[in-house]
């Protein structure tokens, strides 16, 4: 992350994408937030990837080609351009994508293997937010933990589940709101053990 960074652009979730596949442009540096970066096949998109903080995104204009995927904000989020003014700078930025590429591919795997609770508990992780442990705090700090999360359905899409498993599944693994608007039931949903959950934090530590 030496290279500087220019025009910091923010982007809202829901809101018009950073770049649609097909276009040429600028590489951008996520500084916040994360990005969701789509196949488009139609009406319909299917993530492919998710962008943390301090990751490249558009990383074909290193290879001066068009951008593969559609780039648009998962949760808000903040971007800058990123410079490439010498053949040293697009060498170095290449490489920090291959890796960054490995990472995220693996993350992806993650999100879309297992039970629906593994993975929601794993994306939870990626978004940084704490969905169990002392941190993990009920009342207001419940609701602004509930109200960072995306749409429902946009993590559906992310971990490839029906927004109704997705629904009971957070229900299990977030402290409850402060206020509930009446009784639901929900089917109970397996629990994700510490065991269970490990491996995967113990992977990307070491990755890191």
């Amino acid at each position: 992350m030496s290279n500087p960074v220019q025009d910091p652009v923010r982007l809202r979730a829901g809101q018009e994408p950073l770049f649609k596949a097909g276009a040429t442009g600028s590489l951008w540096r996520v500084l916040d937030g994360t990005v969701r970066l789509d196949r488009e096949s139609g009406p319909s998109r299917l993530p492919v990837l998710i962008a943390l903080p301090g990751d490249l995104v558009g990383i074909e204009s290193l290879c001066d080609q068009p951008y593969q995927f559609t780039a648009s904000a998962f949760t808000d989020c903040r971007l800058a351009r990123v410079p490439v003014t010498s053949e040293a700078e697009r060498e170095a930025l290449l490489r920090e994508a291959l890796f960054q590429q490995q990472m995220r591919t693996q993350d992806m795997a993650t999100l879309r293997t297992g039970n629906v609770l593994s993975r929601l508990a794993c994306l939870l992780q990626l978004l940084g937010l704490p969905w169990q442990g002392p941190q993990a705090a009920d009342g207001p700090s419940a609701d602004a933990l509930r109200s960072a999360l995306p749409a429902l359905r946009e993590l559906a899409q992310m971990v490839d589940a029906k927004a109704e498993t997705v629904c009971r599944g957070l229900a299990q693994l977030l402290p409850p709101r402060s206020r509930k608007s009446g009784p639901v039931r929900l089917n109970p949903v397996p629990k994700v053990s510490p065991v269970e959950f490990a491996p995967w934090v113990s992977a990307r530590g070491a990755m890191a």
